[in-house]
């Protein structure tokens, strides 16, 4: 099975990736190169024969936002993380110690380098950033007006940019400016992973699933880097025992997170585990660290990762080790492996007094819900469950909604075709 990736971007970072893809088998770099980042909006256009899309530069992708998440394009952003930015800085660092002095840099939002700048033994106070949105497309001309308005008023001596347009027209202005180098494990990441969500995707139609673990920002600022990067790597390895159980893939990525990545056989391993969830406490018992498992579920690998990282931003709310998964819809399940209480005094009279159910309908499903840790559940989880047709699950929802036991809490789309599914959850 040979996969077709689309890489957009300029003409040095398409060669170093055909270079990297050399040694995986059956991936094939197609080449979507530009001058300038505007020109991706013709180029996408060419690019309906592959798989999935690669960007290498934030910039272009922003241009493109919108109609890949309308047309819903499995995509995969190539990191420019904290990696990018300090080795960038340390390269500039090397070869002209002054100008680090006075420094402007332009990244996207949610990057913050001032705690990047003092690994550095740099003064944030000398270093300006200007940050674009994830969400808008991004004006370039305000970006070069913030640069040039910092060189003009004397307060910076160089700009680090990460825009090939911008760095060619402040070079034009005769700012002394720098692109940020892309890190080839960078590359080599965003490639396995893409490769790795369209052989999952291939396989099935059903949900994607990708899950991020983390420790959590706070404390990876306080600790030493050796410090976290031995406690990644004991969240790589359970993570490797995980997926050997659940056929999902693992990769460790370079922001200080651990990546897995799989369809139906995780995903019935999360919904079965919602309440004790082994592997959440195997590593909150051994880690010396408290952490964040953030798992997302979608009908494409983008979606199935902006809801991953969601989970991830919800997780870093609480202070303690807690893990999320945010579904299709958008809705916050959890915390998994944190038992939830149900008052099954209570939901026993309501079932048989109710719903009218005998007494070994009314124990199985206070067993179902428990064992889902009271989370919203379809008749196709109960004929799973009970081991029945799905017809008759119905028949038990029917009577649950009748004795309003039960409520309807929203729907899911597990597959790309057919109707979607109604979700309830209990009236307590």
């Amino acid at each position: 099975m040979s996969i077709k990736i689309a890489m957009f971007g300029r003409t040095e970072i398409i060669t170093r990736s055909k270079t990297i893809a050399e040694n995986s088998q059956n991936i094939a770099i197609i080449p979507f190169r530009y001058e300038e980042e505007e020109e991706v909006l013709e180029l996408i256009e060419k690019a309906f024969m592959c798989d999935i899309y690669i960007f290498t530069e934030p910039i272009s992708y922003l241009y493109v936002k919108e109609k890949v998440e309308k047309k819903r394009l499995p995509v995969v952003r190539v990191e420019f993380d904290e990696h990018t930015i300090i080795s960038s800085v340390h390269y500039l660092m090397m070869h002209s110690p002054h100008i680090t002095n006075r420094l402007s840099i332009d990244i996207i939002e949610g990057t913050n380098i001032n705690s990047m700048l003092q690994e550095l033994n740099i003064d944030s106070k000398n270093a300006y950033q200007y940050t674009y949105q994830k969400d808008t497309i991004v004006d370039l001309d305000a970006i070069i007006d913030h640069h040039v308005s910092l060189w003009s008023d004397g307060i910076i001596n160089h700009v680090l940019t990460s825009s090939n347009e911008v760095k060619e027209r402040l070079h034009l202005l005769g700012i002394p400016v720098s692109m940020m180098h892309i890190p080839s494990k960078n590359i080599e990441q965003a490639i396995n992973i893409a490769a790795s969500m369209i052989r999952f995707n291939k396989k099935t139609s059903s949900q994607v699933v990708i899950g991020y673990a983390a420790i959590k920002n706070s404390v990876q600022t306080i600790h030493e880097d050796d410090v976290v990067q031995i406690e990644i790597n004991k969240i790589k390895e359970a993570f490797s025992r995980f997926a050997s159980k659940t056929n999902a893939a693992v990769f460790a990525t370079c922001n200080n997170q651990v990546t897995i990545v799989g369809t139906k056989s995780l995903l019935d391993y999360l919904t079965k585990h919602y309440r004790d969830f082994p592997i959440f406490h195997e590593l909150t018992n051994e880690l010396q660290l408290p952490i964040n498992i953030g798992f997302g579920l979608g009908l494409s690998p983008e979606q199935a990762e902006n809801n991953a990282q969601l989970a991830l931003k919800a997780c870093n709310l609480e202070k303690k080790s807690i893990s999320y998964i945010m579904n299709e819809r958008q809705e916050l399940i959890g915390p998994i492996g944190v038992t939830k209480h149900v008052d099954t005094s209570k939901l026993y009279q309501a079932l048989i007094h109710k719903a009218r159910l005998n007494n070994e309908l009314s124990y199985n499903f206070i067993e179902f819900i428990t064992n889902r840790n009271n989370e919203p559940f379809s008749s196709n989880d109960i004929a799973v469950f009970y081991k029945v047709t799905k017809r008759s699950a119905e028949r038990t929802v029917n009577k649950l909604l009748t004795g309003e036991v039960i409520r309807v809490s929203g729907e899911e789309r597990p597959y790309l075709k057919g109707r979607p599914r109604k979700l309830f959850t209990l009236n307590q």
